[in-house]
């Protein structure tokens, strides 16, 4: 039985070790890294999946504070769903969506902050309303499938056509 818990409840080391066993040690390399480098994760959205009855890890879901900065240098707060990890024994068994409906759970109702991730639009789309449509513009600091690039914004929601994504750290940068 999967439950869905705060990752701060967690051991970061067995964080680690099942994004190592998700993604592989090179995984700190990745455009995803560089967009989300140098802020802490928001502790209030990331949660994780875990076996109770096994006491075992299954999965995470990390959400980060970042900004595109528009053409004209204003920064437009958005929060980075990612890295979404389930241990590759669990894969396929319903522990990607258990940990995106538990982010979505934790959201306010008046949350009007835009998700982003890099991932699989089909599935993403599918299940969860994030669709490349709105990121054609967008600029990330490392290379980056730009189909991958997914947006999760309310239709009335006002987004820039171009920018450039990066870390949102307040009273820093905006």
């Amino acid at each position: 039985m999967t439950t869905i818990i705060p990752l701060a409840e967690i051991d970061p080391a067995l964080v680690e070790q099942l994004l190592d066993s998700a993604f592989g040690k090179q995984r700190t390399q990745r455009t995803a890294y560089k967009v989300r480098e140098g802020v802490n994760m928001l502790e209030g959205l990331s949660v994780a999946a875990v076996d109770m009855a096994e006491n075992e890890l299954l999965g995470t879901l990390q959400c980060w504070p970042v900004a595109l900065t528009d053409e004209a240098g204003a920064l437009h707060p958005m929060i980075m769903v990612g890295p979404v990890a389930v241990h590759p024994d669990c894969q396929r068994q319903g522990v990607g969506q258990a940990l995106m409906n538990g982010l979505l759970k934790e959201l306010h109702e008046d949350e009007n902050l835009p998700l982003i991730l890099i991932g699989d639009p089909a599935y993403y789309d599918r299940f969860f309303g994030f669709s490349p449509d709105r990121t054609s513009g967008w600029k990330l600091p490392g290379p980056w499938d730009p189909e991958r690039l997914l947006v999760r914004a309310s239709a009335d929601k006002i987004l820039p056509q171009k920018g450039k994504l990066g870390p949102w750290i307040p009273g820093q940068n905006g």
